[in-house]
């Protein structure tokens, strides 16, 4: 039988990661939620080297000298760029444990994740330092930090509104029955905002600015109400001169329509391909909304209009994935401990 100080050091360097496209957060299961910053680094393109990393890389955006490049190294929810993802995650590792942890991690991927993606998430995060990663289905870990059971047979619906991308999962007795997934996400609206301003205005504005926008005035549905206004900053592009221009929430609603749709066409999707019986679990225990995208005000309302079942905003949006990792550590460590007492 192991002592109290074995069992500490024998579990104390186990994390859970959320890699996702826009943020990653870090889980230690004694201490919470210990890193949420961008997924972002800012490449020196002189010197090859990494300028700053997360909400320092962010903070750069719009600002930054010629030669420093800003990079998402995650896309849609995959890597898109390993070196610049090893990068990343080793500097937030030590940020969070220290130079000499070789942690052991779970992390999260989508059900359609192939073998592929899933051995570079792998390769990754071994070379960021970590001595064992295990992987787990994303929507599952979500349903967890959302507080929902998903080990009964009943069914149980997740659509997870990410920056990369929207998934929609129907879950039941701890499995996948049903996903369908869009490369659709908040990112997609911030360029969608862009875009709009560009045309319309003949102003561009920033990726930063956008997200303010989307934040501020960003609507799902209308609903008769008065439109709501804010003044944006931007550069005329006659001119090259700097501009600030009145946007209404009506305009930024029409701008977002074509990709609202879609999430909503994904998650009717995910519906019409289950059994009967599971459609009446989820019509008596709704829809839960995770990710950045389910705060967009309306969006539960607008998808529980088009899908005739409630739709509820899960407690902690932001972080369901992180403390659903959370919970399948402390998970294992009880188990662990039952086995070796």
């Amino acid at each position: 039988m192991l002592g109290e100080g074995d069992s500490v050091t024998m579990f104390s360097k186990e994390i859970g990661i959320d890699l996702g496209t826009a943020n990653v957060l870090i889980y230690m299961k004694d201490k919470g939620l210990v890193i949420n910053e961008p997924a972002m680094i800012a490449m020196d393109a002189r010197t090859g080297e990494p300028a700053a990393f997360g909400e320092e890389a962010y903070q750069m955006i719009g600002r930054a000298p010629e030669n420093i490049e800003m990079i998402r190294p995650m896309r849609h929810g995959n890597i898109a760029d390993f070196g610049k993802a090893q990068m990343l995650l080793s500097h937030f590792l030590q940020q969070a444990l220290g130079k000499l942890a070789r942690p052991r991690v779970t992390v999260c991927c989508k059900a359609d994740t192939t073998r592929v993606e899933q051995s570079v998430i792998r390769q990754v995060l071994t070379q960021a330092g970590v001595r064992q990663v295990i992987i787990e289905n994303e929507s599952k870990v979500s349903a967890l930090g959302a507080g929902i059971d998903i080990s009964k047979p009943a069914g149980n619906m997740i659509v997870d509104l990410g920056a990369g991308t929207t998934d929609a999962s129907v879950l039941s007795m701890g499995d996948i029955v049903s996903f369908e997934t869009t490369d659709i996400g908040g990112l997609h609206f911030d360029q969608c905002i862009i875009l709009h301003i560009r045309k319309k205005h003949n102003v561009y504005i920033g990726e930063r600015t956008a997200e303010q926008v989307k934040k501020e005035i960003g609507l799902v549905q209308m609903n008769g109400e008065k439109p709501s206004a804010m003044n944006v900053h931007g550069s005329d592009l006659a001119t090259g001169l700097p501009k600030t221009i009145e946007v209404t929430a009506e305009e930024i609603h029409r701008a977002l329509r074509v990709p609202i749709s879609k999430i909503v066409e994904t998650a009717k999707d995910a519906l019409e391909q289950i059994p009967p019986e599971l459609a009446a679990d989820i019509t008596q225990r709704g829809i839960i909304l995770t990710g950045g995208g389910a705060l967009l005000p309306g969006m539960d309302n607008l998808l529980s209009e088009h899908l005739n079942v409630p739709v509820f905003i899960a407690e902690n949006p932001l972080t369901c994935i992180a403390e659903g990792t959370g919970l399948l550590l402390l998970d294992t460590m009880s188990k662990t401990m039952s086995r070796i007492n």
